[in-house]
């Protein structure tokens, strides 16, 4: 009979939905990236090479998509972990460190991107998109505040159990 101090594996089945769930989120954000560009109306009769390789705004949100699609990465792998009874290990802390810094890094990325959209705006009103920016900026925050204190306190359990494992 199993002491109630082990920690229980994450279910079979509930780690393959969340990471399926985190999957598929990154694939329709991946999915979103490149339709949306497509749909823009400076794009209706322009080329595939004249939409993707002309816009130097569009470059940055590729190049700054890297930090997300890490950060989703390191979820899976987490949740990897989880599933084979291996939260409270070293790799898991330094996946929520990486969770947490992507995350940080995709805020500011959006919050950089939010700048220069509101200083090329000139006349126009980009108040939708600064909007939305700011809910993804709040949500990168959130989930980068999450994975620090998740980090802080799975780095303590690590500690502690390193500590039993000796005295043992």
């Amino acid at each position: 009979m199993a002491s109630n101090t082990e920690p229980r594996a994450m279910g079979r089945s509930a780690t393959v939905f969340l990471q399926a769930v985190i999957l598929l989120f990154g694939l329709a954000v991946l999915a979103a990236m490149l339709w949306e560009p497509l749909t823009e109306g400076r794009n209706a009769h322009a080329t595939l090479a004249q939409v993707y390789f002309h816009d130097p705004f569009l470059a940055y949100a590729y190049l700054s998509s890297v930090a997300f699609f890490t950060g989703i990465y390191q979820a899976l792998r987490l949740l990897g972990y989880a599933g084979r009874n291996q939260t409270i290990s070293q790799p898991a802390v330094d996946a929520l460190r990486w969770i947490r810094n992507c995350a940080f890094l995709t805020g500011g990325a959006i919050l950089a991107a939010i700048v220069y959209i509101r200083l090329a705006a000139g006349h126009d009103d980009p108040a939708g998109a600064i909007m939305l920016g700011i809910i993804a900026i709040f949500a990168a925050l959130v989930m980068g505040t999450a994975a620090a204190v998740g980090e802080r306190v799975l780095q303590n359990a690590v500690d502690m159990k390193s500590e039993n494992d000796l005295t043992v």
